[in-house]
């Protein structure tokens, strides 16, 4: 099983990597996560070349079943959020 980085983990290598203190790190990712989804709510791409790019994706009214009861329903229309690889990222987790 992989080990899973937590949002903290994530800030503490951003603190190391950068030199600065963990409080600036952590405002730091925080601010790059609103902004990505902040575009992505207005319906815009991000592109971080190299890493990947963010959409947002729409997915069609359609059929579905309930589970619980095996009776046929309708799932609405809805927006969803996209990532796809870059190939750096791609290259780099293939090795």
């Amino acid at each position: 099983m992989a080990k899973s980085i937590r949002k903290s983990d994530l800030i503490a290598q951003v603190a190391k990597r950068a030199k600065v203190e963990k409080t600036k790190a952590k405002a730091i990712v925080d601010s790059t996560v609103m902004e990505i989804t902040n575009a992505l709510k207005k319906g815009h791409k991000v592109q971080l070349t190299g890493f990947g790019t963010f959409a947002v994706a729409h997915r069609k009214k359609r059929m579905g079943v309930n589970p619980q009861t095996g009776k046929r329903i309708t799932i609405k229309a809805t927006r969803v959020p996209r990532f796809t690889a870059g190939k750096s990222l791609k290259d780099a987790v293939r090795k």
